[in-house]
Parts: structure tokens; sequence; C-alpha cells
């Protein structure tokens, strides 16, 4: 049984990408501490001053973006913010995931609770009580330019607290006003800049990017794991993964790290030892001999993508911004080209170290490369097809993920009657990035279990203990070797058994802790 996550405590800094990941994808309560309360109360006291100044100030008493010259009479004010809200939550797609939802309300309320966007205590209490009565507000993948942050992503999350829209409670979508009653939450109005205070935020690019981070590491560790497999199955040398080859002549951090986890994933194994001595061949294939470079780049990718997220996750991102000093200014911080960037970027290492593992499976199926395997390990070729269409599975998903890799950040459309005129377009950067995540987990998962077939295959000879536990912890749910049966139930079961973590514990409990 899942132990219930503790609870994450919101103040004016200091929020971690763990706090993300627990409320986001761990159903984590929140509670805004007294400091936050406090800042975002001075915070508020520097914007009410601005709105009773006869000085018009941008987003408190004038309109926005192309229609910011317009001056807003106070008497129009609360409803120039509900209005912003309506017209802002035009989105179109399919919902998207409540992992990002929550990870969208949870990161605007981080920022709320900086004191910098000039919103009330009572607003951001609000949010907390909806992420709390696990309210997801239904938000549509389509809408945000990455530029003045993910506009309508944010504001169909604040039509919920507003009382409209549509959320989802326990699994149902509902009015956005029944599901609060049924919480027993009254709906928010809006005052003076908080209208823009919910939606002028990175908060979507950020999450997903955080959340893509988490997973694509552990996808590194099983990386290192399937490549491991798979030489080893081909009968390959462990060799080229020793230390003396790596960061004394090399020093890419990243490459080390897999290089260690694949010598370590491959130690003791009676397969490697029964052809250290007169194999003809002089060396592998760059599939196998490379494997550390590759995902070791991808390591190093994901450490530079991490640090951006952390420097975004430590920002206050509205305009205008309330300032230490009380004043309230605009600026241009909610343009998303950092984020951007770097999700292109890990889509691009993404793409490559998929492609590389489906050479590697390709190279188990073809008996004229795999060294004694018979053809596609089919029971019977010819009569048996074995896993030939697994690997046309895996090739289709690297080839969606190479489209995936052309970079969304470089594209721009202007918007806005020009006011805005070079967005970021890294909401779609995030989105893309997602779904090559989830093909990368898919191709590891066919060259786990063509990998793990071409080691049974293998005996007499056993593999390294590692493996060895990894192939018994797969034969859970994949049986070993035989006649042909149908492949998508079992792929699906590894797969299923690869998100659990059953994979990687049982290489763990055998090699130790893989970097």
């Amino acid at each position: 049984m899942t132990a219930t996550p503790r609870p994450v405590d919101v103040g004016p800094s200091g929020t971690t990408p763990a706090d993300v990941l627990s409320v986001a994808r761990h159903g984590a309560e929140v509670r805004l501490t007294q400091e936050a309360v406090d800042a975002m109360a001075r915070g508020r006291a520097a914007v009410e001053r601005l709105a009773g100044a006869r000085e018009p100030a941008y987003g408190i008493s004038t309109g926005f973006g192309a229609l910011a010259l317009r001056h807003i009479p106070p008497e129009l004010r609360e409803e120039l913010q509900v209005s912003l809200i309506r017209s802002h939550a035009a989105g179109m797609g399919e919902p998207v995931e409540a992992e990002v939802v929550r990870a969208l309300v949870f990161l605007r309320l981080k920022t709320m609770a900086s004191g910098h966007t000039g919103a009330r205590p009572a607003l951001a209490q609000a949010m907390a009580a909806m992420l709390n009565a696990r309210i997801t507000p239904v938000v549509p993948e389509f809408g945000s330019l990455g530029c003045s942050g993910d506009l309508a992503p944010l504001a169909h999350c604040a039509l919920v607290l507003m009382g409209e829209g549509r959320a989802t409670v326990d699994g149902r979508e509902v009015p956005g006003a029944t599901a609060l009653a049924g919480a027993g939450l009254d709906p928010v109005r809006l005052s003076v800049k908080e209208g823009l205070a919910l939606i002028n935020g990175t908060d979507g690019m950020l999450g997903m990017l955080l959340m893509a981070i988490d997973d694509l590491a552990h996808l590194c560790r099983l990386a290192d794991l399937t490549a491991a497999m798979s030489v080893e199955a081909l009968l390959g040398t462990d060799q080229v993964f020793r230390p003396q080859l790596h960061a004394p002549l090399r020093p890419h951090p990243g490459q080390a790290v897999s290089a260690d986890n694949m010598l370590r994933l491959m130690a003791g194994s009676a397969i490697v030892a029964s052809h250290r001595d007169g194999d003809v061949r002089v060396q592998d294939a760059y599939s196998c001999r490379c494997a550390p470079q590759v995902t070791g780049a991808v390591r190093d990718t994901l450490d530079h993508a991490a640090a951006v997220a952390g420097r975004e996750l430590a920002a206050a991102v509205d305009n205008p911004v309330v300032l230490d000093t009380g004043e309230v200014t605009s600026n241009g911080n909610f343009h998303g080209a950092p984020l951007g960037y770097v999700c292109d970027f890990l889509a691009i290492a993404v793409a490559d170290l998929g492609s590389m593992a489906e050479r590697r499976t390709d190279r188990l199926l073809d008996r004229t490369r795999s060294h004694g395997l018979p053809p596609f390990l089919a029971a019977n070729p010819g009569v048996d097809s074995g896993l030939m269409i697994a690997q046309y599975t895996q090739a289709s998903m690297v080839s969606e993920n190479k489209r995936l890799a052309a970079p969304a950040s470089v594209d721009s459309i202007p918007s806005s009657a020009m006011q805005e005129d070079h967005v970021s377009m890294g909401w779609n950067a995030a989105r893309k990035l997602r779904r090559a995540i989830d093909n990368l987990r898919r191709i590891l998962v066919v060259e786990l279990v063509t990998a793990a077939r071409a080691l049974a295959l293998r005996a007499p000879l056993a593999p390294a203990p590692a493996t060895a536990a990894v192939v018994a912890a797969l034969r859970q749910v994949v049986p070993g070797p035989g006649p042909d049966r149908p492949v998508a139930p079992e792929l699906a079961a590894a797969e299923a058994l690869v998100r659990a973590g059953t994979v990687l514990e049982a290489a763990v409990a055998v090699a130790g802790p893989l970097g």
C-alpha cells in the first residue's frame, strides 16, 4: 500500500522539484506558511496603493496586451479581471493529464506565495484548498504560445476557482461550481490585479519539464540495463566499460556513470567469460561499444536541463511584478525561451537514445549479426516469426521520436496585434517531450523483452547475476522462449513492470545502486 505523502509547505521561496512531483504525481496536500501570507500581504498593499492612485498602472488600472493604453475606471476593475480569465480560457483539444494540471496550479500558487504578484493571501488559500480537495480543472492541450506565460491553460484553472469552467473529481467531469460545492468551497471573487496574477506564468512548461527530468533519469538507468543485457546476449565484451577508459581519458561525467553501471550489471557473466579468450572479433558494433557515450550524454543534457529548471523554480514570474521595494513594474520574465530550449534539447537526446536501443534489438534478431542466435529468436524459424514485429513496433516509435525532436522553440507566431511579436512555443516543446519520453520507455521495453529472450537462448551459459535477476523478474509476466503467441500483451505487461520500478529494483538488489 502506497504511503500518504507528507504535506508540502509553500513559503515565499524554497520550493523543490521533489515538492512539485509530490503534489503533481502523488497527491500531496499543500499548506501556505505564515511567511507566505505575510509576504503576500506586503505585495498586496503595494498593488492597492497603485489602484488608488491617479496615474494609470499596467494590469491594475489599465487593459492588457495591445489594450494596455486604455484606462479602466475603479468600478469596472473587478469586471476587468473576470473578463480577462473568461476571454483567455480559449483552449481546444483533449484535456491534458491530471498531473500536469496539478503541477500548473501548484507552481502558480508557489509564485503567489512569493508576494511578488500582489495577489491577496485569500486567493492563494483558495488555490491550496482546490488542490487539497483533489479538484482538477479541465485544461485543453492547445492554447499556450509559451509567452506571457501559459495563459490559456492557467485561465482554464482560474475559471474553476471562480466557480466556472469544468473540473474532474474522482475521475468524473463536472461543472466547476459543482466541484467546489462538493468540497464545501466557495468561488473566489477576483480583485484588482488578480486575474493577471493567476495566468501570467511559465508554470505549465516548468511542471512538464520537471516531470520529464524525473522520468528521463529513471529511463537512463533502464537504458544502461537493457544495453548491458543486449551486449551480453550478443557475446560482446565488457572490457570497454572499464573505468580507466572513461573519466581519465574523456571526462564527461555522465559517460563514466553509464559505463560503471554497465560494467557492474555484467559482472560475473558466464556468457561474457565464455568468449573472453579466442574471440576473433576485435571490436563490438557502435550500438554496443558506445552505449555509455550516448546514454552518458543524455545524463549530461539532463543535468543542464535540471539547472535551468531549478533556476525557473526559484523565480517569481508575473507581469507586472511587485519588487521588494514596493515598486510595481512591467517585465518580460514570462517568456518561456529558457524552458523551451531545454525541452527541445532533451527531445533530441531522447530520440537518439531510443535509436541506439533499436539498433541493438535489430542486431539480436538478425541471425547474420547475432552470433549464433536463431532468426528473430523464433522457436521454429519459418513457422514462427518470433519477435520480428516487436522490432517493427519499436522502429515506428523511434521514427516518431525523430519527428518529435524537431524543435518547437525555433517557431514564433506573432499575436495580440503584434504586441506579443515573439513567442517561445515552450508549452508545445514540453508537450512533445512528454510524448517522446513515453515512446522511449516503450522502445526500451522492447529491447528488454528481446534481450531477456536472447539471454535465455544462450543456455546452458548463465547470464550475470544482475541481469539474471532482471530476467527472473520479467518472467513474472512474460514467459520465456517458445512457439509464437500474441506479443502485444507481453509488451504491455513488461511496460507495467518497468513503470512500477520492479525491473530496476531487481538489478539494484544484485548490482547495487545505479548512478
